[in-house]
């Protein structure tokens, strides 16, 4: 599945690279989506992305994460507490991009100017139920300095929450925010007996 959404994304956003019109109908403008019920917004912005770099780091994050989380439903799927684990990752991840991006509608949708694309709320929830399945992975900050998933975890979310009341960028850190959340909590909906299993993990019991 992280592979299909891998292609799938890559390609719609080169695409749309040089396709203005494309870039316009499909990135998620809230105004569109609140007063024109334009609701395929909510995930379809999630294909395109500003340029190579956005492009390029989101995806090769998702995929380092995706395989993982795929591994992880897996196991569940063989412990006979999970029975589609395909269907499942793409709920986590179609899931993550529309609830990650309903503060951003409440609070832009009567503003016709406002617009924003990329996965990032797909892939922070991706990251973050890595987290859960073992929260002491080493991650490697800026692809250099060692730090424990659930430090990252922790300042991510802090740095998110920060950055999204300061509002002095052009990145959407709400939908960091509640995508990784989400990521976190979404193992939960599967079994709340997961929890005792994240618990035992985190503090190494």
């Amino acid at each position: 599945m992280t592979i299909f959404i891998v292609i799938i994304t890559a390609l719609v956003s080169v695409l749309a690279f040089s396709r203005p019109e494309l870039m316009y109908k499909l990135q998620f403008n809230p105004y569109q989506v609140y007063h024109r019920k334009q609701y395929y917004r909510l995930l379809t912005h999630a294909l395109l992305h500003a340029d190579w770099i956005h492009l390029i780091i989101n995806m090769l994050v998702l995929f380092s994460f995706g395989t993982a989380v795929e591994r992880y439903f897996q196991q569940l799927e063989t412990r006979g507490m999970l029975s589609y684990p395909g269907l499942t990752y793409m709920l986590l991840y179609l899931g993550a991009i529309v609830v990650s991006s309903l503060t951003t509608l409440k609070k832009h949708k009567d503003n016709h100017w406002y617009n924003s694309v990329g996965a990032s709320g797909g892939v922070s929830a991706v990251i973050f139920t890595s987290i859960f399945f073992a929260p002491w992975q080493v991650l490697l900050l800026w692809a250099i300095i060692p730090i424990p998933g659930i430090v990252f975890g922790v300042l991510y979310l802090l740095y998110s929450n920060y950055m999204s009341r300061k509002a002095s960028d052009n990145i959407n850190h709400d939908a960091h925010f509640i995508g990784a959340v989400f990521g976190l909590v979404f193992p939960l909906l599967i079994n709340i007996g997961l929890f005792e299993s994240f618990f035992r993990q985190l503090f190494r019991l």
